[in-house]
């Protein structure tokens, strides 16, 4: 999926394979077999184009990853402990990009009485509270990347 959402237009087996090969050896029918295997899955739609097919992500990869943070704290008995537990993983990059989409979410719904926005950079009660309740050295480990259809857990492509 990578190297699908990386050329963020339909592509060919051929084209992906190329794209692969710069890196490792690879058989054109392993690249086939996964893009079928994705396109079954409804992770990609293919459209045919002479004797081949280009096929196209369904979804962004931000979407994708949205969804998997939704499923994994639906999932959770306490979705309140979830994110302050989340939030004590998330590097000080990571936490300033969440300020900044709920700044965008805040201004995108205007008149949110629950919700006013707010510019400055003060920290709020639930980032003091995030912070308190972050193991120790939480700051230095972000996530893990790579959690995408046809990676593995070191992060390279299947």
């Amino acid at each position: 999926m990578t190297r699908v959402w990386e050329w963020n237009r339909p592509v060919t087996v051929r084209e992906v394979l190329e794209d692969l090969q710069k890196e490792r050896s690879i058989a054109y029918t392993t690249v086939m077999t996964v893009l079928d295997n994705l396109h079954q899955k409804g992770w990609v739609r293919r459209e045919a184009e002479g004797r081949a097919y280009r096929y196209e992500a369904v979804s962004t990869r931000a979407a994708y990853a949205a969804a998997l943070m939704n499923e994994a704290w639906s999932a959770s008995d306490n979705p309140a402990a979830a994110l302050v537990a989340f939030f004590g993983m998330m590097s000080p990059e990571q936490r300033q990009a969440l300020r900044d989409a709920v700044r965008m979410v805040q201004v995108d719904e205007p008149g949110d009485p629950e919700q006013p926005a707010q510019e400055t950079e003060e920290t709020t009660p639930a980032e003091e509270r995030t912070a308190q309740a972050a193991p120790e050295g939480a700051d230095e480990a972000g996530p893990a990347e790579g959690d995408e259809p046809g990676a593995s857990a070191t992060g390279k492509e299947r």
